[in-house]
């Protein structure tokens, strides 16, 4: 529920308090709240902010929102973009990723979307969800962490510091409070800048008719200005024009000049509305650490990307998945505080990564200069065969954590495919819930102690596959992961990545590494 500014006590009890009511912030209290936990959210803004931001997440992306209840409305929200195509100043292509299809997780690769649109409906989620609390018009003022608990000490952002602070008490604390994190200043966390920054106008559109583009989603490397044109979400468009050497990002960041530039595609003030012109800085960074006792940090909080890859929300929401699952096995009693380490573990090589690729995609499109541009074109245009697309890079796996890294697959993200329980077909997680999965062979599953399989089912459930189990495998998704990994089980964690695999002769042995893991042997992938 929303709680107002005069509605708020002094003092308010959480397992989790969140600071910061965007994307990943409201995931992260979804997954929390839907797994029993009470959580307050904390947010300095009085209302949503209405202008768009992000326009892209992927399929991994989807499976998470699918995970907190907006699998129904993705298909309206989005659409699907079935290459994303690189052109030089002339046209000619540099290369063509073809996203078309689903993704491992299920739905498509890629999905762009207007992020006003997507909160709303995580809005309605949250604030009609009875362990939710948002505390709208509240700015972070304070924290401390006693050790067993942590108080948060808010105000109303528009109160003079004379105001006597209102005191969330939470088990932990997460910061989702953007780029200029209060709660990363308050832990007195570094940032590691890779100094790669470039100023853009960025340029939101909704047409007033529809009208198709080719290809949906381009990228012009063009010395005399880099250009994105791409989906905005339906019925809209996004153009982003880099800001050339000598140019003032101040002059470029005007209503008139905007339109100027939307010119060549025929894009008008009388055939569509311009919804937002804003000049931007891609920044290329992250925390060095993401968590300090108590207190966690979470989305832009802790790490900001360049847009070429599109994964800034990406990786906002896997680290709410990732976080998500860890604390509720903490908060439960069902796991040692130990595996909250892994969270940074986990997290931050996995971000790096993705920022470091974001960075190589914009070396090829950030080349204002004409020899430099003419040399790239040489050597990538032969490369590119008409009409044939090439497959858009995938995430990279985790390399260490919550993981029995020495069976095969661990630390990949695990597919959802198609199946039914003989009563409805569907999306597996539609039909199980999202959750720890131990899915596989029901003659391999049969070979666990009933014990061990005891103690996997209070924190997840089992799925058998094959004529013998009791899901069909409809699309025989999983069959084939099976086989391409030589193994009978795999185990799926909640944020959808591989925690191991086994054969029949080992899949105890998988169980047990998890117990083991859990109670905090271990957080790394112990050998056997």
């Amino acid at each position: 529920m929303t709680v107002g500014p005069d509605d708020a006590g002094t003092n308010a009890i959480a397992d989790v308090a969140i600071v910061g009511a965007g994307p990943v912030g409201c995931v992260l209290a979804l997954l929390l709240a839907d797994a029993g936990h009470r959580v307050v959210v904390v947010e300095r803004w009085a209302a949503p902010y209405p202008l768009p931001r992000a326009v892209h997440f992927d399929d991994e992306s989807a499976r998470i929102l699918q995970a907190c209840g907006l699998g129904p409305a993705l298909p309206r929200l989005s659409e699907p973009a079935d290459v994303y195509e690189w052109q030089n100043g002339e046209g000619v292509p540099l290369l063509r990723l073809g996203t078309a299809g689903g993704g491992r997780s299920g739905w498509p690769s890629a999905n762009m979307f207007n992020q006003p649109d997507l909160e709303a409906e995580l809005h309605v989620r949250v604030e009609s969800h009875p362990r939710v609390e948002i505390w709208r018009g509240f700015a972070a003022v304070g924290i401390a962490d006693h050790g067993d608990d942590v108080e948060l000490a808010v105000r109303p952002t528009d109160a003079p510091d004379s105001v006597t602070p209102d005191v969330v008490d939470a088990r932990y604390l997460v910061g989702c409070d953007g780029a200029n994190s209060f709660v990363r200043g308050a832990l007195g966390i570094e940032m590691e800048d890779h100094g790669y920054f470039f100023d853009w106008l960025i340029v939101d559109v909704a047409l007033h008719e529809p009208r198709p583009f080719e290809p949906v989603n381009l990228q012009i490397c063009d010395p005399l200005r880099p250009t994105t044109a791409v989906s905005g979400g339906p019925g809209r468009r996004r153009w982003e024009f880099m800001c050339l050497p000598g140019e003032h990002l101040d002059a470029l960041d005007d209503a008139d000049r905007a339109w100027e530039l939307l010119a060549p595609w025929d894009v008008t003030p009388e055939n569509s509305t311009m919804v937002r012109h804003a000049g931007y800085r891609f920044q290329a960074r992250w925390a060095t650490r993401w968590h300090d006792g108590r207190v966690f940090i979470a989305g832009d909080a802790a790490h900001q990307t360049p847009p070429f890859a599109g994964q800034g929300m990406c990786a906002g929401l896997r680290d709410a998945a990732n976080l998500a699952w860890k604390l509720d096995l903490v908060l439960s009693g069902r796991a040692s505080n130990a595996i909250l380490d892994a969270y940074d573990e986990e997290r931050i090589p996995h971000a790096a990564q993705v920022i470091e690729f974001a960075i190589e995609l914009g070396k090829i499109i950030c080349v204002p200069d004409a020899d430099a541009a003419a040399e790239r074109d040489a050597l990538m245009a032969p490369m590119v065969a008409d009409g044939v697309t090439s497959p858009g890079p995938g995430m990279p796996p985790l390399v260490a954590g919550v993981l029995d890294l020495d069976t095969p697959g661990a630390g990949e993200l695990f597919v959802q495919g198609v199946v039914s329980d003989g009563k409805r077909t569907g999306r597996f997680d539609d039909l199980f819930g999202a959750g720890w999965v131990l899915i596989g062979d029901a003659t391999a599953i049969a070979t666990i102690p009933s014990d061990l399989l005891g103690w996997f089912r209070t924190i997840g459930k089992v799925a058998t596959v094959g004529p013998e189990g009791n899901v069909e495998d409809v699309g025989g998704t999983y069959g084939a992961w099976l086989a391409d990994h030589d193994v009978d089980v795999v185990m799926q964690r909640p944020d959808f990545y591989v925690y191991g695999t086994a054969s029949k002769a080992t899949a105890s042995e998988l169980l047990t590494h998890l117990r083991s893991t859990l109670t905090g042997v271990s957080v790394r992938g112990a050998g056997r």
